[in-house]
Parts: C-alpha cells; structure tokens; sequence
C-alpha cells in the first residue's frame, strides 16, 4: 500500500459500486492512502451521498443495479456535476470504456484491478482538475472557427456551443495551444493526464476519438492524426 502516495489534502472519493467486497476493499485502500471515502450501492444512494457531501472525484462501477454507471453518469453531469469520473469495467468491455468516455468519463481501469493503480489515477485525475488545470486565457484560442473563451470555460465551432467534459476540455486546449505540431500520444498523455506511471496511451487514442466527433462532426476537419506518430491540430491536413 506505500506505493500511493497520500494526497497533500484530504480529498473526498465517493466509490459507487453494489458489491460490498469491492466497496469495504477500497474504503481501506484509499482510506490509507489519505482519501476520505464514502461509499453508495445505487442511483438512489449515489444522489444522497453527493447531496450530502459533495466529493472531489468519484469511481463508478459500470454494471449498478437499477440504473447503470452510465446512466448515472449522465444524470450527474446534466446536473452540472462536473467532478472527474474513473469508471470501473470489465476487463474485455472495450465498448464499455468507449461508452463511458464519451458521455463524460475522465478515465477507468478495468477489474479485476490494483489498488494501487485506482489510487494513482484518483490522484492523478484530481491534479488535472485542480493545479494542472490549465490558466485562463485572456485571448481566446482561435483555429479556423473554432473559438475556446477560457475566462468563460465555452468552446464555439461555427459558432455552436460545444459541451464537453473536463478531460476532453483539457486536451482541446492543449491541442489549441499547439496547434501545426504533432504531439505524439506519450506528450497528450504526459500533458493532460499527468501519470507518474506507464500510463495507457490507448485513453488517448478514445479522448481524440470522442473530440473529433464534437469538434469536426459537420465541418471541415481540424483535428488530424499523423499516421504512427501522433496528432495534430490545424486548419488543413498536410498533403
């Protein structure tokens, strides 16, 4: 367990998981590494336990009963509940994973899992939206027409408001802020993620995915990947 390292301040997780084996597991795990942790089995208890104490971040199995990781993922974020999501799934579930990320999922690991790997991308993710979130622009970010207004938090393609998760916020913006350079999937990864770890370059490949279909759905593409090499973001794709 000493290789989580505990957070600088008490965060709060909130595991929602209906198997009490995994729950009393990472109400331990992430108790020692520094977590405050409360746990919820349902849809039900999973909206009381945010009403009552809002968490920093939450770990969400897929497979709920009732209501679905990913039904009640949507509901938290049409309720403008915006903490970072590490989901819980299957370990051959790839269109789970895919799912997940593009309703609004920041990140998952598959069961069965580590731990120590739970408790390193709770922190890892937690950096992201706290210290490593990237600073306010002044000047809005500007590639074609797409407009990110960094003092407002809105990205506008053609004009039209683009929702977007946090994660996929971040990356836009590091995209923007490199835009013409091809930035290998091991820089996106280091960038937006922050692993202190081997961190899975495939989450990469699914956020691109998941922005490319917001983005550039219905207009002339922006996003552009460099075959074995990475991506880029520009208004033409080079011949």
């Amino acid at each position: 367990m000493n290789a989580i390292d505990a957070p600088g301040t008490t965060d709060r997780v909130l595991v929602i998981d209906d198997d009490p084996g995994i729950r009393r597991l990472l109400i331990s795990a992430l108790g020692f590494a520094g977590f405050e942790v409360d746990v919820a089995g349902d849809l039900t208890e999973a909206l009381e336990q945010v009403a009552r104490r809002p968490p920093d971040v939450i770990v969400l199995d897929v497979m709920l009963p009732g209501a679905d990781g990913f039904e009640i993922l949507q509901l938290l974020r049409d309720r403008a509940i915006d903490v970072p999501v590490l989901f819980l799934t299957a370990r051959d579930a790839i269109e789970d994973r895919v799912r997940g990320l593009r309703l609004g999922g920041d990140d998952y690991v598959t069961k069965p899992f580590s731990v120590v790997e739970v408790g390193a991308r709770l922190q890892a993710l937690l950096r992201r939206a706290r210290s490593g979130a990237p600073a306010a622009e002044e000047t809005p970010l500007r590639c074609a027409d797409l407009v990110m207004d960094d003092p407002r938090h809105e990205v506008r393609r053609a004009g039209r408001l683009l929702e977007l998760s946090p994660t996929e916020y971040r990356l836009l913006h590091y995209l923007l802020s490199h835009q013409g350079q091809v930035l290998s999937r091991a820089q996106i990864l280091e960038a937006v993620w922050s692993y202190d770890f081997g961190g899975d370059t495939v989450v990469v490949e699914r956020f691109v995915s998941n922005l490319r279909r917001k983005v550039d759905q219905g207009n002339t593409p922006l996003l552009h990947t460099v075959r074995g090499v990475g991506y880029t973001l520009r208004e033409q794709a080079h011949r």
